[in-house]
């Protein structure tokens, strides 16, 4: 005989928020100003998300620090202090974000301490009400869902042939140089994360590689003593077309850096922008100075041993995977989110195409910062919300577009490199642009 299923806590008036990070934390912002129910489920034990230190699911390391400035992360109507550095360090980010939701009274709406199991419709229509089942075995059911809970916490693994006999970890996993010191290190992964620490790495261990599939374009984060991005926004804000900001971009690369190939590091087989460019001004002086050494991509693991597709072969202690993360919401059927090729399919990657209670904020993965974005995702899946209660014709219009559109490219003319990494790139301010025009069709 089955067990019996659990009393079901009728909370059918409100939405559920899935997360109190830097994207949970501005659903709730929105919903709030818009007068939207919602109780907000939080797994740990105060906000933050990814950028609580030292939570099971967080993946900075200790010298982890903003890539995209200050002006052009923080939220729209809650400025970093005067005093942040142009790129904080991941503590003060966390402070932000404590103060943020402090300034809003966002903490009396959060409940600590609550995974989820599972959230599922209660029918087979796009009408059902959601059931949502906690860790500790209670139940509720809402009104709708909004997704939050961040892409950057499911490892993702290259599969070698062969095994590895030493350490391994992901980059993840990784927090301090410690464990590094002394050690033959191999960071496998070319992304902002994968060069930060072969950085550290340089410093601390016996030797270090760095093993890269492809090349990438490396940009500095400040040029003539300002912050790049800002710069670049400057050049969008006028309407300067991608081909000549590539051209300029290319320029600042090569008085920066020089030809990548110079330095042993492969040369790109893309043009600027077509994958985020690498922020990173150590790794050329590293590998100039022989503490870190670029390597092509593993063929094979040997047990102390790590053979290269070139033939060398080095013997390695220490293998970090800086291979980013898997697309992965465990508590949901990939069906309610329109699954297809990987990841879910939704317009502007937030709005299902059908149901109109299902909202995912933050699956991006911009040239710039994030919060502000995701502010803006926040406000527009409220403004919907709000006009699908009144009934207005914006409310239908948007349901059109959502339908039509939903496997637009998010790319505002650039064309992303096809792969699993690549998959939820969006360059900033075309992206805030086009959120801004949809929000500003609710205020007609």
């Amino acid at each position: 005989m089955d067990a019996p299923r659990a009393a079901v806590d009728d909370r059918s008036t409100k939405f559920c928020i899935v997360g109190a990070g830097s994207s949970g934390l501005a659903a709730a912002r929105a919903f709030a100003a818009a007068g939207i129910p919602f109780d907000c489920l939080e797994r740990e034990d105060d906000v933050g998300g990814n950028w609580y230190y030292g939570r099971p699911h967080s993946s900075v390391y200790a010298s982890t620090h903003l890539i995209s400035s200050k002006r052009l992360t923080e939220y729209l109507d809650f400025p970093m202090p005067d005093d942040f550095p142009p790129f904080p360090h991941h503590r003060q980010v966390w402070e932000y974000l404590r103060a943020y939701a402090r300034r809003f009274a966002l903490y009396e709406r959060i409940e600590f301490g609550t995974p989820i199991e599972r959230i599922e419709r209660e029918a087979d229509d796009r009408r059902g009400a959601w059931r949502v089942a906690l860790v500790d075995g209670r139940v509720r059911r809402y009104r709708g869902i909004v997704v939050a809970n961040g892409h950057n916490w499911d490892p993702r693994y290259p599969e070698f042939s062969g095994t590895f006999a030493g350490t391994a970890l992901h980059s993840s996993q990784y927090k301090t140089p410690d464990v590094l010191a002394d050690r033959r290190v191999l960071v496998v992964g070319g992304g902002n994360s994968g060069c930060d620490i072969a950085c550290e790495s340089g410093g601390v261990a016996a030797r270090t590689f760095i093993s890269l599939r492809r090349g990438y374009h490396f940009l500095p984060k400040f040029w003539r003593g300002r912050p790049l991005d800002a710069l670049n926004e400057r050049l969008l804000r006028r309407g300067v077309p991608l081909t000549v900001r590539r051209w300029l971009g290319q320029l600042v690369e090569r008085i920066s850096f020089g030809p990548a190939g110079s330095y042993g590091l492969p040369t790109p087989d893309h043009r600027l922008f077509e994958t985020h460019p690498i922020i990173n001004q150590q790794l050329f002086y590293q590998v100039a100075h022989g503490r870190v050494t670029p390597k092509p991509d593993v063929a094979e693991l040997c047990g102390r041993e790590v053979r290269f597709v070139d033939g060398t072969r080095e013997p390695i202690d220490v293998v970090v995977y800086a291979t980013g993360f898997r697309i992965s919401f465990p508590f949901m059927d990939p069906a309610e989110l329109n699954w297809r090729d990987g990841r879910p399919r939704l317009f502007l990657n937030v709005f299902h195409p059908e149901a109109d209670d299902l909202f995912v904020v933050g699956l991006i993965q911009p040239d710039s910062g994030q919060f502000g974005l995701v502010d803006r995702q926040s406000r527009l899946a409220a403004a919907f919300v709000k006009a699908c209660e009144s009934g207005t014709p914006a409310a239908e219009r948007f349901r059109r577009r959502k339908r039509a559109d939903v496997d637009a490219p998010l790319g505002a003319g650039i064309r992303y490199v096809d792969s699993p990494r690549h998959a939820l790139e969006v360059e900033h301010f075309s992206y805030a642009e086009r959120l801004q025009r949809l929000l500003a069709e609710f205020s007609r």
